[in-house]
């Protein structure tokens, strides 16, 4: 017997349709390039991208063709992306911080028929143009006063794109596993692959976002979201702020730790999500300057490890609540937020850190578990490392063109990746990446972990660790640190610093000093080029 329910099919006009009609008002604030602030609506946007939708239409542009953007995050970009779902194509997230050979290379992979793009980016559009074998036109993200003469045909500005069309064209209706995104992992093992959204597995996503223990917003937030809407889906942000009403504030491309906390201040942000890259400049900025943000309650720190020493300064220096949380872009990428249960709450406030430096547990929607090299599952006991696989119905089943199938089981699990433990209470903390993590006589030993406790010195600024080669143990970590701007540190204090925190054979075997430790374009440490810098490396002894 089925149920005698309406059929109402998930599909992310919805979301942008509620908003417009029961939080038309809500502002959707946008910080320009130049500096200047942007001021639209939910009821705009959703206006806007109908316009979007009917001229898509008029070039030619249908179910599954794929829509290239290379933005960062504005309220055209926004706009973007919901019109191009709403006929039934498909919004594909160029990463401009990669090298634009990558850029090239994933946009032919795509298929792309179009390309919209930021004015910043003109220069290298004009670069790529030629190299792009399936774009047929380019809308530059501004109106005609600042259309970038670039020397590439087919090229027009958004406004004068959308202004014949009408503002009540009806969105088309189509099933809601039709695809609507298309994201391509950062490529640190081989080609980058393409993880192919639908407007189910979105709107789930922003459901799942919205639940208090996840990212808890309200209609009455103002989400600032610095993690860009190419970095998978900008964390479900742009689906869970119009779902919920909350005001919008997209910082376009000034990410410097001054711009974002006086546009946090400025708009009175409540809630904002980046990596701890950011974090720390904004920190830096605060702790120089002697200012504050009052109206600030919550940030999501995720993309890498959060420290414990940035955690303790956010909660208790600044009063804001820190959410650690873990995703991937093959999870569209919510995978587990770090508030606190019920009775962890309760907890002293160094029990309560213990808790919060791990990466959380998963919302409802994302089924979580941890196998040996056997795929026998692991105990969820907290000591237990194993390979954390992951399923549930915004995860990836399968990449685009069916690329990378080994990392998908006949059971719907999908492998990360990533090597972590559960506890029983369901948290979840990533150890390493599978290719990280240092073999050392037959044990593992967590690089992150070392990591995050080097970085409580208080002369480190950053902190890497990665295995080398030992003749008796295979492998033995070695520290590699940044220190902070006019602090000193040796290697003696280092390692005094970290005795007793971690097990003896935990202790790394050396410690270098480097100016700067290299970054890929999602912000991460690039562990492949430090192993690359410190190949043939000989320990001491």
């Amino acid at each position: 017997m089925l149920g005698l329910m309406q059929d109402w099919p998930l599909l992310l006009h919805k979301i942008i349709d509620h908003a417009a009609i029961f939080h038309g008002d809500r502002e959707v604030v946008t910080q320009t390039p130049e500096g200047t602030v942007e001021r639209s609506n939910y009821r705009r946007i959703d206006s806007r991208a109908r316009k979007l939708s009917e001229a898509l239409l008029a070039r030619g542009i249908g179910m599954g063709d794929r829509i290239a953007t290379l933005a960062w995050n504005t309220a055209r970009h926004l706009e973007s992306w919901y019109g191009i779902a709403g006929v039934g194509a498909v919004y594909h997230t160029l990463n401009p911080r990669l090298f634009p050979d990558q850029i090239v290379w994933i946009a032919n992979h795509a298929g792309d028929r179009a390309l919209f793009f930021d004015v910043a980016f003109a220069e290298l559009v004009a670069r790529i143009a030629p190299q792009l074998e399936t774009v047929e036109f380019f809308v530059a993200l501004s109106d005609r006063e600042h259309l970038p003469d670039i020397g590439i045909p087919n090229l027009v500005a958004y406004e004068d794109f959308i202004a014949p069309m009408s503002d009540s064209f009806a969105w088309r209706e189509f099933d809601e596993h039709t695809a609507c995104g298309l994201c391509y992992t950062s490529g640190t093992t081989g080609k980058p692959k393409g993880v192919l959204y639908s407007h189910r597995s979105n709107t789930l996503l922003a459901m799942m976002a919205c639940a208090t223990d996840t990212l808890g917003l309200s209609s009455r937030d103002t989400m600032l979201p610095v993690v860009p809407m190419f970095h998978a889906n900008a964390w479900g942000i742009a689906f869970a702020a119009p779902m919920t009403g909350a005001k919008l504030v997209l910082p376009g491309p000034r990410l410097d730790g001054a711009s974002l906390c006086r546009l946090f201040a400025d708009e009175k942000v409540t809630m904002t999500a980046a990596v701890p890259t950011v974090w720390l400049a904004a920190l830096n900025y605060l702790e120089e300057t002697g200012k504050t943000l009052p109206a600030l309650k919550k940030v999501l720190i995720g993309g890498a490890a959060a420290p414990r020493a940035m955690i303790e300064i956010f909660e208790k220096k600044y009063g804001v609540e820190v959410v650690h949380s873990w995703g991937m872009t093959e999870m569209s990428p919510l995978g587990s937020l770090g508030t606190l249960k019920a009775g962890i709450a309760d907890l002293s406030w160094e029990k309560k850190l213990d808790y919060k430096v791990k990466q959380g547990h998963p919302p409802f929607g994302v089924e979580m578990k941890i196998t040996d090299a056997e795929n026998r599952e692991l105990p969820r006991d907290g000591k237990t490392f194993g390979r954390l696989k992951v399923r549930g119905p915004a995860v990836a089943k399968s990449y685009f063109r069916g690329d990378g199938p080994g990392a998908f089981d006949a059971e719907g699990w999908f492998d990360t990746g990533d090597v972590g433990t559960l506890d029983r209470d369901g948290y979840m903390t990533i150890t390493d990446r599978a290719k990280d993590v240092i073999k050392s006589g037959g044990e593992w030993i967590s690089s992150i972990e070392i990591e995050n406790l080097a970085v409580c010195h208080p002369a480190i600024a950053e902190a890497a660790v990665i295995g080398v080669p030992h003749p008796k143990w295979d492998e033995r970590p070695l520290l590699i640190v940044v220190l902070k701007p006019g602090q000193t540190a040796t290697k003696g204090d280092i390692l005094a610093f970290l005795s007793g925190k971690i097990a003896t054979w935990w202790i790394p075997d050396e410690v270098v000093f480097i100016d700067a430790i290299p970054h890929s374009a999602t912000g991460k440490v690039q562990k492949v080029a430090l192993r690359e810098r410190f190949a043939g490396y000989r320990l001491p002894g």
